[in-house]
C-alpha cells in the first residue's frame, strides 16, 4: 500500500458485503450477477444510473466465432495482428475460446441480437476481421440492448445497488489486503455523502479514461477513476500509452469538446468508403483490408490525409446504402447525424479521429487479480494482455463478458473470509492535493495537443512540463493549497494522475506501435520495444516504471504490503524513475 488517498471527509455510513463491484457496464453487471448467483452478498456501485456506463454507447457489436466456417483460431489470429506484437496469447486464446459460449449465456440472460431470416444470429464485419463475426442488436444499438438485459437481470435478482456514487479509495485490513472502498453518493436518498462499502473482494469495472482528451466518444463519467484508485492503492498499471483513437467520429467543428457521436466501424463493414473532399478513396492500396484495416492504420491514414490537404476532417461516404438500409441497419447513427444537420442518405459524413478506448489499464492475471490482494479489475479499466498495442474492433464487450465470468469464479473459489470486511481502514493520512475543477479543461487541452493521435518527443515533453505545472499549482510553494473536496475536484485530480502516467509511458516508448504513433520515431522497433511498460506509484509519490524483458505479459504477483509510512510527505513531486 502507498498510504496515498484523496482528500475527503471520513465515511459517515457503511454497508457490509462479500463483494463490491464498482461499475455497471457489461463487465461489472456480469460479475455481480455471477457472484450473487453463487451466494455471495454483492453490492454494485455505479457513478451514474445503472444503465449509464460506456456499454450502452457501444454501437457495432460483440465479436465471437459464431458464424459458419469461423473458428476461435481465426479470431485469435486477427486479434494478434491488430495487437501489433504485444498481445498475451494465453489471454487472447482464453477470450476467443470462451467467447462464443459466453455470448450464448448473455442471450440466455435476456439479450436479443439481430437475426437473419432463418433465425441465425446476424453477423457483420469490422476493421481487422477477416470474417463476419460481429453480433449486433437493434441495428447499431448493441450496447443499449446488452445494458437493458443485464440491468433487468440485476433488478430481478434484487441486488443491492448504490447509484450516483463516485468511488474514492481502497480500504485495507492490517495485512494490506483489500477490505472495501470509500465512495461519495451524489444526491439525497438512503445514502448521501462519503461512506464505505466494506468487503474483502473489490472488483473495479469503472470503464475508461477518454475524458483526459478534449474530444472523445466516452461519456462524461469516464474520468479514469478506477486506474487512479488502483495507482494510489499500489497496484501496477500497464500499457497506458496505447490509447485507441476511433477513426470515424462525427466531426462537429473545430474546437468541439466532450463526448462526440461515434460513426460505427460497422458502417464501413457494410461497404462505406473513406474519401477526401474531392471524393477520392484513400484507403485502397494502403492495406489489404482497405477501410477495414485495423483502427490504428485507418486513424493514421485519415490524419495524414488531413495534414496533406490542410483540413480538419475527411468524409465517410455511404450514400449508396439507400434510405431503407440506413433506417433499418443504422438508425441510431442516422438520427445522430441528422440531429447535427447531416443526412448520410444524401451526403457524405464528415469524420475525424477522437479518443475512444484505453488498451492498457490495471494489470491483471486471467482471473482478473491485480497486484493488490483482493482487488480485481475487469473491462476497459483492466489490462489483461488481450488487446496488446491496439484493440481489435468489438473485442471489448467480449473481454468484459468473458473475464467477468472468470473473476466471479475466482472469487467464489477464493471465498472471501466471513467478517473480514469489518477490519477495513483507510491508509494512514497522506491525502493527495486536489485540483480545482476548472483545471479539467486545461488537462484535456494539454493531452490533446501533446499526447493525442500524433505524438513526438517535443509534444510529450511539453505536455509533461504543463502537467507538472498543474501538479505544482495544487501543491503550492510553501504549503498545500487544497481545493474543496467534491466530485469535480476528485475527478479532475484523477484525470491529472492518469494523464501523467500516460504521458510518461508515451515518452519512454520510443517507437511507433499500434495506436501509439510517434512522428519522430515512425518505425516499429521489435528489438528494443516489443515490451510492456509497467508503472506503479510508491509511498513517496514517485512513479516507478519497469520494462518487461520480453513481449510476454508476465505473471501478475501480489505486491508486498509494507506498513504505510507514518510520516509520508504531504507533497512530493511525481518523478519517473526506471527500475533496472
Amino acid at each position: 500500500m502507498t498510504g496515498i488517498r484523496l482528500t475527503a471527509p471520513a465515511p459517515g455510513w457503511s454497508i457490509d458485503a462479500d463483494v463490491v463491484v464498482v461499475g455497471s457496464g457489461v463487465a461489472g453487471l456480469t460479475t455481480a450477477l455471477r457472484c450473487a448467483a453463487a451466494g455471495l452478498a454483492t453490492v454494485v456501485v455505479t457513478k451514474a444510473r445503472l444503465d449509464d456506463g460506456s456499454t450502452r454507447w457501444a454501437q457495432g457489436g460483440i465479436a465471437a466465432a459464431l458464424g459458419e466456417g469461423d473458428t476461435p483460431q481465426q479470431h485469435l489470429d486477427d486479434t494478434l495482428v491488430a495487437g501489433a506484437g504485444l498481445c498475451d496469447e494465453a489471454a487472447v486464446r482464453t477470450l476467443v475460446t470462451e467467447g462464443p459460449d459466453a455470448v450464448r449465456r448473455l442471450i440466455g440472460t435476456g439479450a436479443h441480437f439481430d437475426t437473419t431470416d432463418n433465425g441465425d444470429i446476424a453477423l457483420t464485419r469490422e476493421g481487422g476481421h477477416h470474417r463476419r463475426r460481429i453480433a449486433h442488436a437493434g441495428g447499431d444499438a448493441t450496447g443499449v440492448e446488452i445494458s437493458r438485459a443485464l440491468v433487468e437481470a440485476v433488478r430481478e435478482a434484487a441486488l443491492h445497488t448504490v447509484e450516483n456514487a463516485l468511488v474514492l479509495d481502497l480500504l485495507t485490513d492490517d495485512e494490506g489486503r483489500t477490505a472495501g472502498v470509500t465512495l461519495h453518493v451524489m444526491g439525497e436518498g438512503q445514502h448521501d455523502g462519503v461512506g464505505a462499502v466494506r468487503a474483502p473482494a473489490v472488483v473495479l469495472a469503472t470503464g475508461g479514461m477518454g475524458q483526459v482528451f478534449s474530444a472523445t466518444t466516452n461519456p462524461a463519467v469516464s474520468t479514469g477513476d478506477g486506474v487512479a484508485l488502483a495507482l494510489r492503492a499500489g497496484a501496477e498499471v500497464s500499457d497506458l500509452e496505447f490509447v485507441q483513437f476511433h477513426p470515424t467520429v462525427l466531426f462537429l467543428g473545430a474546437g468541439s469538446e466532450g463526448q462526440q457521436p461515434l460513426v460505427s466501424e460497422a458502417v464501413r463493414g457494410e461497404g462505406a468508403h473513406l474519401v477526401d473532399a474531392s471524393g477520392t478513396r484513400f484507403m485502397t492500396g494502403q492495406h489489404e483490408l482497405a477501410e477495414l484495416a485495423p483502427r490504428d492504420i485507418v486513424a493514421k491514414a485519415i490524419t495524414r490525409r488531413m495534414q496533406l490537404h490542410g483540413t480538419e476532417h475527411m468524409y465517410l461516404d455511404a450514400r449508396h446504402f439507400g434510405a431503407e438500409m440506413w433506417e433499418q441497419r443504422f438508425p441510431t447513427i442516422l438520427a445522430a447525424c441528422r440531429a447535427h444537420g447531416i443526412d448520410p442518405i444524401t451526403e457524405p459524413i464528415p469524420v475525424a479521429p477522437a479518443a475512444h478506448y484505453a488498451s492498457g489499464g490495471i494489470r491483471t492475471d486471467l482471473r482478473g487479480r491485480t497486484t493488490v490482494p483482493g482487488l480485481y479489475a475487469c473491462g476497459e479499466v483492466a489490462c489483461t494482455g488481450v488487446h496488446g498495442a491496439n484493440r481489435l474492433a468489438s473485442n471489448s464487450l467480449l473481454e468484459g463478458l468473458v473475464f467477468a465470468e472468470r473473476i466471479a469464479a475466482g472469487i467464489v473459489e477464493d471465498r472471501p473470509r466471513a467478517g473480514a470486511a469489518t477490519a477495513g481502514r483507510l491508509p494512514l493520512p497522506a491525502p493527495l492535493p486536489l485540483l480545482a475543477p476548472e483545471a479539467r479543461g486545461t488537462i484535456q487541452r494539454i493531452m490533446t495537443r501533446g499526447a493525442g493521435v500524433l505524438r513526438s518527443a517535443e509534444s510529450l515533453a511539453t505536455a509533461t512540463e504543463e502537467l507538472e505545472a498543474l501538479h505544482d499549482s495544487a501543491a503550492g510553494e510553501a504549503e498545500p493549497k487544497v481545493a474543496v473536496p467534491g466530485v469535480e475536484s476528485w475527478e479532475t485530480t484523477n484525470l491529472l494522475l492518469v494523464s501523467r502516467v500516460l504521458v510518461a509511458a508515451a515518452r519512454r516508448r520510443e517507437e511507433t506501435r499500434g495506436c501509439h504513433w510517434r512522428e519522430d520515431r515512425p518505425e516499429r522497433d521489435d528489438e528494443n520495444w516489443r515490451r510492456h511498460l509497467v508503472v506503479r506509484l510508491t509511498p513517496e509519490r514517485q512513479l516507478v516504471l519497469r520494462r518487461t524483458e520480453t513481449e510476454a505479459f508476465g505473471p501478475v504477483r501480489p505486491a508486498q504490503a509494507p506498513d504505510c509510512p507514518a510520516a509520508a510527505p504531504l507533497i512530493h513531486p511525481v518523478d519517473l524513475t526506471e527500475e533496472p
